[in-house]
């Protein structure tokens, strides 16, 4: 560590020290975060760098703790440092860190990612590969669909995140939705051409796409529901009807359920609405977050005459060293095992009773906004009605988000640092913190309705 940084950690004044750390950090990494929405781009002020997480609750390096609701993004589904998790990777890390060879972990792992993905009899996942994140999750999938259908173009929805792969950025949501970026720099025009962006929740758009160029789509990737522009779930029958409508053409429907897979149901948004009577089958799957306990693992499943084209069976080169790393492995088996009804019960009626004091509070204080949800996921946005589409989304009044958001984490409640961003409850949110969340809201709302553009 270079002399300066090291002494300016020293003497960072422990009632300001994330101050100094976000000052050290943006010396030796670009922006001082490793992952731009980190950085509170939209909301302003200081990131709190945090120091320790258990149950409900997070702690920051000044020694703050708020309740949370990002739950490390998703992935936090028992609730922080949860014993069992904990305890299941301490003891795999006795064993060793990495391999770099098949482990019996890596077949329950995927054996039981297969079982949990199925309603009744039908059961969309035959095999899975791990890979380390959902990015390369989703980046597989894609080339998995190209490979199989000797195809190039790529459907995609405006504001739906895939991960940061080239040709995934084009009117994407969260991260680059709050930079208010339409793409990425670094991506070749070649490469952005075989990606078509189209409006969600648009049957029409979907429908002129495929009459427009259908013998050359290889597949559509959809958010099982959108979370990463708000939550904007999908309207009755749209997923059916992109599976429909892709087989049609011969293409492929890719779920991307890196976000909302075993987060909001035990077989995910796809068993979620197959058990509501939506009844459709993707060809692949991609999982990530809860999938791993939050440790970096990530997945992907489908029909076998498509995943055994991957390598090294078949033609569809994918490879990785801490695939399947024996640690995050552990980590998964140990939190899909706990996740049992009973505590997706738990989430969903805590859930259910933040949002209703969200929309509570901030109908108190007259602020215009709409709570939308999918499953246990939820947000709000600053407008009259519920977005349908990523330009919905946009146009709202986001300038609210930011003084809501300062005011809860003075009351002690950490909020995710967008306003295109989900809330996360966990089953470790018991009625102490989600009394403090009600009693910090009408503070925040106050907050938001005051605020000016």
């Amino acid at each position: 560590m270079p002399g300066e940084l090291r002494a300016s950690l020293e003497e960072c004044a422990v009632t300001d020290r994330n101050d100094d750390l976000f000052s050290a950090a943006r010396t030796v990494i670009p922006g001082g975060v490793n992952s731009p929405v980190r950085a509170y781009g939209s909301v302003g002020g200081t990131p709190r760098f945090l120091a320790s997480a258990k149950g409900a609750t997070v702690t920051d390096a000044a020694g703050n703790e708020y309740v949370d609701l990002v739950a490390s993004w998703g992935p936090a589904l028992l609730g922080h440092a949860q014993p069992e998790v904990v305890a299941a990777v301490q003891e795999a890390a006795t064993r060793g860190l990495s391999f770099g060879a098949p482990t019996e972990g890596e077949v329950e792992l995927a054996a039981l990612i297969a079982d949990r993905v199925r309603f009744g009899e039908v059961r969309p996942i035959e095999r899975v590969r791990l890979v380390s994140t959902g990015t390369e999750a989703t980046m597989t999938a894609i080339r998995l669909a190209r490979g199989a259908t000797g195809r190039d173009l790529l459907v995609k929805f405006a504001g739906h995140y895939h991960g940061h792969s080239d040709g995934l950025l084009a009117a994407a949501g969260s991260g680059v939705a709050t930079l208010a970026l339409p793409g990425s720099a670094g991506v070749p025009a070649p490469i952005a051409a075989q990606t078509l962006v189209i409006d969600y929740n648009d049957p029409d758009a979907l429908a002129a796409v495929f009459a427009e160029h259908g013998d050359r789509i290889a597949a559509v990737i959809v958010e099982a529901a959108a979370a990463n522009m708000g939550v904007v779930p999908p309207l009755p029958g749209f997923n059916r009807l992109l599976a429909d409508t892709a087989h049609a053409h011969g293409a492929l429907l890719i779920l991307d359920e890196v976000l909302t897979g075993f987060r909001v149901y035990p077989a995910g948004f796809w068993g979620l609405q197959a058990a509501a009577g939506e009844d459709y089958l993707p060809d692949i799957i991609t999982f990530g977050k809860v999938v791993g306990g939050g440790m970096p693992l990530a997945a992907l499943g489908g029909r076998a005459e498509v995943m055994d084209m991957l390598a090294p069976l078949g033609p569809v080169y994918q490879a990785g060293t801490l695939s399947g790393n024996p640690l995050s492995v552990a980590a998964g088996l140990a939190t899909l095992r706990l996740a049992t009804p009973e505590v997706y019960a738990t989430v969903d009626a805590a859930a259910a009773r933040v949002a209703r004091a969200l929309d509570a509070a901030l109908t108190d204080a007259g602020v215009t906004h709409a709570v939308a949800h999918a499953g246990n996921l939820f947000s709000a946005s600053f407008r009259a009605s519920a977005p349908r589409t990523y330009a919905e989304a946009q146009a709202q009044e986001s300038f609210r988000y930011a003084p809501f958001f300062h005011a809860m984490r003075e009351q002690g409640v950490a909020l995710p640092p967008s306003v295109f961003e989900a809330w996360f409850l966990t089953a470790a949110h018991g009625d102490e913190e989600l009394q403090r969340i009600e009693a910090a809201l009408p503070i925040a709302a106050a907050a938001a309705a005051a605020a000016t553009a």
